[in-house]
Parts: structure tokens; sequence; C-alpha cells
């Protein structure tokens, strides 16, 4: 599993000529991070007096966020695990027509279920991007560039991930299921931005 290994060994498969890991597994990763650093301003605003209005709201912040960033850690290896499916697929015989309509089959499928990983990492940032808006406007104000940075990740890791979902797309025949997951794609999108900017007109406030 990669989340299981060191960072340094995680870098190097990453920049070796593997094409797995890859964007997808980045990205997941990236939302993963964001969601760390929107638990560590949670967990420097709990426990403050300064903060103590605020504390059933931060605590029940920071269960959320832990969950989405469990979540998404476990998407690191599944968006690998999609990815080498599809190889598999690809390396199916094709020597007669049978066998080649059935490789086609499982190249679609085993695309279409590629695609759902980075559209679950999509739509799993846009809910963490809401949690670091409610840090950055309430959390520790000394953490208020960390509750940027989480942003920052978290937006970064949509649109890696859309990356994704668009290049699984562009080579699946279910018209279907390539028009309803474009357009979910693209709401998911334009909520993230949305968001992103919020908190980080928040945070930028709160720096001066």
């Amino acid at each position: 599993m990669l989340t299981s290994r060191t960072l340094m060994q995680f870098l190097e498969e990453l920049a070796s000529n593997s094409p797995a890991p890859g964007g997808g597994s980045v990205a997941a990763l990236a939302g993963a991070i964001g969601s760390a650093l929107t638990s560590m301003v949670c967990n420097l605003t709990i426990g403050k007096k300064k903060y103590a209005d605020v504390q059933e709201e931060i605590q029940s912040v920071l269960g959320q966020s832990e969950k989405l960033r469990q979540e998404l850690t476990e998407l690191i290896d599944k968006d690998t695990e999609a990815f080498n499916s599809v190889m598999a697929a690809f390396a199916m015989l094709k020597n007669t027509e049978d066998e080649q309509r059935q490789r086609d089959s499982a190249i679609q499928e085993a695309t279409k279920r590629a695609t759902l990983v980075p559209l679950s990492v999509m739509g799993l940032c846009a809910r963490a991007l809401a949690l670091t808006k409610i840090v950055a406007e309430k959390g520790n104000k000394k953490s208020a560039s960390d509750a940027g940075v989480a942003a920052l990740m978290l937006q970064s890791a949509c649109g890696g991930a859309a990356l994704n979902v668009r290049i699984n797309l562009a080579s699946l025949n279910d018209e279907p299921f390539v028009r309803q997951t474009t357009e979910e794609t693209k709401g998911i999108s334009r909520k993230v931005e949305q968001l992103a900017a919020e908190a980080l007109l928040l945070v930028n406030q709160s720096i001066g």
C-alpha cells in the first residue's frame, strides 16, 4: 500500500517511470493534507479560553475533518488500484472477435470505475473546504495561514481530480454516464472555487 510507505519511498516511486501512482493519487493526497491542516487548526483552537464560545462547533468540525482525512487517504491507494485495473483490461487477449469484445467491455467498465475515484475525491474536497472555511473564520487566528494552506491544498486537489475525471471520460462510450459525470464535475468545481475564495478571503482578513 502506498500509504504505508515513507514519504521518501512514495516520492521515489512517484518520480519513477511507472505511470502509477500518478496525478490521481497525488490529488487524493493533497486533499488528505488539506483536511489534516484543517484538523490542526481545530486542535489549536480547542481548549483556548479566547475561543470558548466556539468550542462545541470546532469539536464537531474536527470530527468531520478527521473522517474526511481518512476517506481521502484511502483514495490514494484506490486511485492506483483503479488505474492498474484499467491496464489489466488492456492486457487481455484480443486474438478472436469474442476476446476483442470481452476486452473492450472490460476496458470500458474499468475506466468507468477509475472515473468514479477522482470524482469521489472532488466531492470530499468540497465537503472539506466547507469545514476549512469555518476554521478560517472562527478558528485560532494565529493559525490563519494554516487554514489558508488547507484551502489551497483542497482547491488544488479538486482541480487535479477533475483532470483525471475528464481524461477518463474522453475514452468512454456510455454517453448518459459521460453527460451526468461531466455535469457533476462542473458543479463540484464551481462549488469548490467559491468555497476556496471565501475561505482565503477570511484568511487574508485575519492576517491583515
